[in-house]
């Protein structure tokens, strides 16, 4: 491959300066397909592209305005999933072994989502051949480990100036058939990855810009989530799943009229967290009074 021909593998939005210990990250919303990707891959750009969380980093665009990073994957999650321990492959994939200490019994792998997926969103399979490891170790060292030494480090620069960091990650999910279908779903790892104040008070502001929200189900959270929020070290990580209809036309994967109403509530929603979270921290990640 030449390394020459592949896009960067993040984006990293920066305000002129932090004011907020607040740190957003998206790692599903990347869309620079390769053309080794494409000529690869058994399906047409169309269905690789619903396994995308379409536009999620637009919706979010405003956080350096209000004193936060934001941390974008530029590679798609057919290619490489950052939201995936680093080394969750199904051995089913590949012509070769695997090494012993890759992870090859997760129940992401089973569903074929480890972290070079098998297979996309709608569950129809990415390759018409098997991999070599090789391949997989490659997008691992060139995609995964840059996005999460960016994001570890955001994480790390955060706590020393703030000392303490709500790291926001930005998804988006299928839109349900149901009328309790949520718009939104909190995921705090069922109460593990965030304080408790923090996740109230997002509903809250949530609800009062009209939406439906629903905490953990059905997403609790994911292995970014997991792995970095730890409230008792001062770090906190919230996921956030948006309900693709409200935003975008989901067969045609492309935005309708209801983004920019969207858009603006969730800078309403950045607004709202970035100046929240800067009180809690002034508190010593306590409940203010």
């Amino acid at each position: 491959m030449d390394y020459a021909e592949v896009a960067p593998p993040l984006n990293l939005m920066l305000p002129e300066v932090q004011t907020s210990p607040v740190v957003f990250s998206s790692a599903h919303s990347g869309a620079d397909y390769s053309a080794d990707f494409l000529a690869a891959t058994r399906l047409e750009p169309p269905a690789l592209r619903r396994s995308e969380d379409f536009s999620v980093d637009r919706l979010f665009a405003a956080a350096p305005q209000y004193g936060a990073p934001l941390l974008k994957a530029a590679f798609p999650r057919a290619y490489c999933d950052a939201n995936r321990e680093p080394w969750e492959l199904d051995p089913s994939m590949f012509e070769d072994a695997l090494p012993p200490w890759v992870n090859t019994r997760s129940p992401r792998i089973g569903a074929g989502l480890g972290t070079i997926p098998r297979v996309v969103a709608s569950g129809e399979a990415i390759y018409a051949r098997k991999l070599r490891f090789a391949e997989a170790e490659d997008r691992i060292r060139r995609c995964w480990e840059p996005y999460h030494a960016a994001l570890g480090g955001l994480i790390e620069q955060t706590v020393a100036q703030f000392g303490v960091c709500l790291l926001i990650d930005c998804h988006s999910m299928p839109s349900g058939t149901g009328t309790s279908s949520p718009d939104f779903v909190l995921g705090d790892a069922h109460g593990t990855a965030c304080g408790a104040y923090l996740v109230e008070r997002t509903e809250d502001c949530l609800r009062r810009l009209g939406y439906s929200v629903r905490r953990n189900d059905p997403y609790a959270g994911g292995y970014v989530t997991r792995q970095y929020g730890r409230p008792r070290n001062g770090v906190h990580a919230l996921q956030i799943e948006i309900a693709r209809g409200l935003y975008m036309d989901e067969r045609r994967i492309e935005p309708h009229a209801g983004f920019a109403r969207l858009q603006r509530d969730v800078t309403d929603l950045i607004a709202f967290m970035t100046r929240e979270s800067f009180v809690v921290s002034q508190r010593g990640l306590k409940r203010p009074d």
